[in-house]
């Protein structure tokens, strides 16, 4: 599919080609799902912790006789059903994280940037940089493509000053067009992608997707 180029004032400049091996394919919901849910999961930090009745602080001395008190019998302050005493199968410590393939965390990717291309939520827009870092010129671009909203704008590379210049602006995030994130994509309502970044895109995904069917192909032949 063809797309066009915007300056950074806004302006129409040419088209470019995309590729529908990355930007044409079916919305696969289930995938994004999957994806995004993976994400999060990895960012948990599972830091929740709780003592047990070996671990509070106390005496393991028995409180008083065993017999003839009429109370129930204990063994030491730091029973579970006492005030102050350890917690019954409370949290501990855990990792969340899990993988997935990684044939489907780049399908689901892939079926992210065909979606925002369908609504038309990507735009496309020339390769800029940002000498000065300031916030300002950077407020300005964006400003040309729509109102104060979630935006994302997909890098060509690692620009310290363009990021540099995004990072006083809450609602903006920064992805490498070989790092994305599922989750900041799929919730960002503009997705502006500098053109050398489009055309990284279709090589980096088109390319891989081809690698991929190429080794399994291979694997098939082996068996």
């Amino acid at each position: 599919m063809n797309r066009t180029v915007y300056s950074i004032d806004g302006k129409e400049l040419r088209s470019i080609e995309l590729d529908d091996a990355v930007f044409g394919l079916p919305v696969n919901e289930d995938l994004i799902w999957y994806a995004i849910n993976n994400e999060l999961a990895n960012k948990r930090l599972g830091t929740a912790s709780t003592k047990d009745r070996g671990e509070v602080h106390g005496s393991n001395a028995k409180p008083y006789k065993q017999k003839g008190t009429g109370r129930a019998r204990r063994g030491d302050k730091k029973s579970p059903v006492l005030v102050g005493g350890g917690t019954i199968f409370g949290p501990k410590p855990r990792d969340f994280s899990y993988s997935i393939p990684k044939k489907a965390k780049r399908l689901a990717l892939k079926s992210i940037l065909s979606l925002k291309a369908q609504n038309d939520t990507l735009k496309i827009i020339e390769d800029f940089s940002i000498a000065s870092g300031k916030t300002k010129e950077l407020a300005g671009i964006i400003k040309n493509f729509g109102a104060h909203e979630r935006t994302v704008i997909i890098l060509k590379d690692d620009d310290p000053k363009v990021k540099q210049a995004g990072a006083n602006i809450p609602w903006l995030s920064f992805l490498s067009y070989n790092r994305l994130r599922a989750h900041d994509l799929f919730y960002g309502r503009r997705v502006l992608v500098l053109e050398t970044a489009v055309k990284n895109l279709n090589d980096f995904y088109a390319d891989s997707a081809k690698k991929l069917e190429a080794g399994a192909d291979n694997g098939e032949a082996a068996l």
